[in-house]
């Protein structure tokens, strides 16, 4: 088959398309002929050599985590009722950046008809980190909620629940195009995060009270300083890194001032005390709840050009990869 292969840490062109070996399904999985893939941030840090606390891999390997695509062969386990499905997966470890994948068969959605392809997986990966992080944040009704990164593909979403919910909606972003999209989906108020000062607005924004809620997907300094604007007694997620690195805090504050600080392993499937299940985010995502914003689809030979978008941060909502 054909793969997008990171054939060394480094830069974006170390991916290569290349032919691997097709996957076999183990135990408990399926094989999956991806049609469409998802590509988020963290995968050009992994490609980077970063993270490697949070993330066991080694070059080379086929980057890329959710995918949809039509179920082909299935392990003795699995029922052979998959067979021929058009679904929702996750690789297992990574591999979805080519013609065909293992995935968990316990894990798999079915797409309904409702939504299309690039839709469904769109939404599948965001979707699911933001519902677990509107499940472990307090109800947003009537808060000041800052989502920062607002104009990436999971800060979107988060927008949209936030203000779904009732919130008082502060966006932060880069540039007057992404804080356009902002206000579109549902911002109250947006904010250049790339002028110096932009933190003042925001408690201006909240009559100098600090937001109630602060969903950060910037990481770096800009995370750092986000997380200097939530109001004592709140709450903050250190969920994003495309600034370099997740925000960091002083622990000892966030006790002092009584604020609850939720980071990564919060959000990993093996670590967090949510319950989210992707057929929630899907039923979230047919019911309008969850509304994903594609900017760019790039085939399998453009991986490469897909992380170097993610990491100029030029997208205005999400980047896939179709692969058939």
């Amino acid at each position: 088959m054909r793969a997008a292969v990171v054939t060394e840490f480094g830069t974006p062109d170390v991916i290569k398309t290349q032919d691997w070996p097709d996957p076999e399904p183990g135990a408990g999985e399926v094989v999956i002929e991806v049609a469409v893939a998802d590509v988020i941030f963290v995968e050009t840090a992994i490609r980077q050599g970063q993270h490697s606390q949070y993330f066991d891999v080694n070059p080379p390997y086929v980057p890329g985590g959710s995918l949809a695509g039509t179920v082909r062969t299935v392990a003795p386990d699995v029922s052979t009722d998959w067979i021929g499905k058009t679904v929702l997966g996750r690789a297992t470890g990574f591999g979805a950046h080519a013609e065909l994948v293992r995935a968990s068969a316990a894990a798999l959605v079915e797409v309904p008809a409702e939504l299309n392809l690039e839709t469904a997986i769109a939404v599948f990966g965001d979707g699911f980190t933001a519902l677990m992080l509107e499940d472990l944040a307090p109800p947003m009704h009537g808060k000041n909620v800052l989502v920062t990164a607002s104009a990436g593909g999971m800060g979107l979403l988060l927008l949209q629940l936030a203000h779904n919910a009732g919130a008082h909606v502060i966006a932060a972003a880069r540039g007057q195009a992404k804080l356009d999209l902002s206000k579109a989906q549902g911002a109250d108020v947006v904010i250049d995060y790339s002028k110096p000062g932009w933190e003042k607005l925001v408690l201006e924004a909240t009559n100098n009270q600090g937001a109630d809620i602060v969903f950060e997907g910037a990481g770096g300094q800009l995370g750092a300083t986000a997380f200097t604007v939530v109001k004592d007694g709140g709450w903050f997620s250190a969920h994003g890194a495309p600034s370099g690195g997740f925000a960091a805090y002083d622990a000892d504050e966030a006790a002092r001032r009584g604020i609850t600080v939720k980071g990564i392993n919060d959000l990993r499937a093996d670590t967090t005390s949510t319950t989210i299940t992707g057929a929630d985010v899907i039923a979230r995502a047919v019911a309008g709840d969850l509304k994903p914003v594609v900017d760019q689809v790039y085939d399998l030979d453009h991986v490469a050009d897909a992380h170097t978008a993610l990491e100029q941060r030029t997208l205005l909502g999400k980047a896939l990869i179709r692969v058939r």
